[in-house]
């Protein structure tokens, strides 16, 4: 099973979750309880999703109690300002159907709109008030970091990026470290480029696992929170079967060769600007 890892407000999350990004609505409650089923406690969605409500439907049907999930959700582009993000966040308590939500997160910082500082006053405000326990960011590079703990005093528990092999994020992490903010890997295989690269095969291969399963491993040595996301149930279960066995040294040095230039399959969170 995976360890839980400490934030730095007390609380804690699951190393390993599922993820929702682009499951179809109506299937998700349906994927959803999969990977309750398959001992996954993290769940991760997002307002811009559109897919809270099959999360909550799965969190009422699951054979396990709400105290033992750890529901994740974010605030969208467009309600950086207060009153826009407490109306969608009361709409996401109400698709969720939950009393608290473990950990929200601003979504993007949207730089060119420049509201994540009042975004994150929001947050502030939201955990203050006892609705949400952490609170966080996405897609938030050193300065947006920087610029929200300065104006506020506030630290986001987890900020959950882009990182993968082809990704690593080595000078990011060492900023999370001295802050003791918390990544989650986003796109954790690589938006799927990475499930045919040879020198993940041969390793692979060496443990008896797949590629995947190889890779979310890494995350895991890596100390990342890590969250996965698939539609296949036997694929769902078998990402979560990555606890009988360990990389070592020589492995960890080969997926740390891949590291590139070009390697981000997503939006620069320098420069998105999309709404949703």
């Amino acid at each position: 099973m995976p360890e839980s890892i400490s934030l730095n407000d007390g609380f804690s999350i699951p190393q390993l979750g599922l993820g929702v990004w682009q499951v179809d609505p109506s299937i998700t409650a349906k994927v959803v309880g999969w990977g309750i089923e398959g001992g996954y406690r993290l769940i991760d969605t997002a307002e811009g999703y559109g897919n809270e409500e099959g999360v909550g439907e799965a969190i009422r049907s699951a054979s396990v109690p709400r105290s033992e999930l750890f529901v994740t959700s974010k605030l969208r582009n467009r309600a950086h300002e207060r009153d826009a993000a407490l109306r969608e966040f009361d709409a996401t308590m109400r698709k969720l159907g939950v009393e608290q939500l473990d950990l929200f997160l601003i979504h993007w910082p949207v730089p060119k709109q420049d509201k994540y500082v009042e975004a994150w006053k929001t947050l502030i405000e939201l955990r203050d008030a006892g609705r949400v326990r952490s609170i966080g960011v996405s897609n938030f590079n050193r300065d947006h970091l920087e610029r929200i703990i300065g104006e506020t005093g506030v630290t986001p528990a987890v900020n959950q990026i882009e990182l993968h092999p082809r990704l690593q994020q080595r000078a990011a992490r060492a900023f999370h470290a001295e802050h003791r903010i918390q990544i989650e890997s986003w796109s954790p295989l690589g938006s799927g480029r990475l499930l045919d690269n040879p020198t993940i095969d041969g390793i692979a291969r060496k443990h008896g696992k797949t590629i995947a399963q190889t890779i979310i491993r890494w995350h895991l040595q890596e100390g990342l929170v890590v969250i996965p996301k698939s539609v296949n149930r036997d694929r769902i279960v078998a990402n979560f079967d990555v606890f009988d066995f360990e990389l070592d040294a020589d492995d960890m040095q080969a997926i740390a060769s891949l590291d590139a230039a070009g390697g981000r399959t997503g939006a620069d969170p320098a420069t998105a600007s999309f709404m949703f």
